[in-house]
This record gives structure tokens, C-alpha cells and sequence, in this order.
């Protein structure tokens, strides 16, 4: 077996296995994407990502405002 084809497998086998991983043990009530980090984030004016999205957050704010401190609303504005 030649050191490319070597390389090429153990490199499949480790990104089926993170895959295995991932999906054994991602949360059934969050969305397969970043929807609730990014609430989280807004809500608070945090940094999501580097470099983050930031007039994204702070339009995001402005509408978990809405809310009025009710929690349970700040997803849905």
C-alpha cells in the first residue's frame, strides 16, 4: 500500500468517525445550524463567530428587544 493511498484512508476513517461522533451526540431540541447560538449571542451582544456577524447581532437585538424580558419570546422576535 502506497503512502498516499495510506494517507487517503486514514484520513476517510477519521472523518467518518468525528461524523459518527457528531451525530450520536448532537441535541435533538437545537437546529442542525447555528440559529441558537446565534440568539444567544444577540440577546446578549456577544461575539458568535470570529469575526463574527456583527450588524447581524445587532439587528437581531434590536428585535430580541421586543420581547420585553419576556425569555420565552426572544427566539421568535
Amino acid at each position: 500500500m502506497t503512502y498516499n493511498r495510506l494517507n487517503s484512508l486514514l484520513g476517510f476513517a477519521c472523518g467518518l468517525i468525528a461524523t459518527c461522533v457528531y451525530i450520536a451526540t448532537v441535541e435533538k431540541t437545537v437546529s442542525w445550524w447555528d440559529c441558537g447560538e446565534f440568539i444567544a449571542c444577540a440577546y446578549k451582544l456577544e461575539v458568535a463567530h470570529q469575526p463574527g456577524a456583527p450588524l447581524f447581532l445587532i439587528i437581531q437585538n434590536i428585535f430580541s428587544n421586543l420581547a420585553l424580558g419576556n425569555k420565552g419570546q426572544i427566539a421568535y422576535w
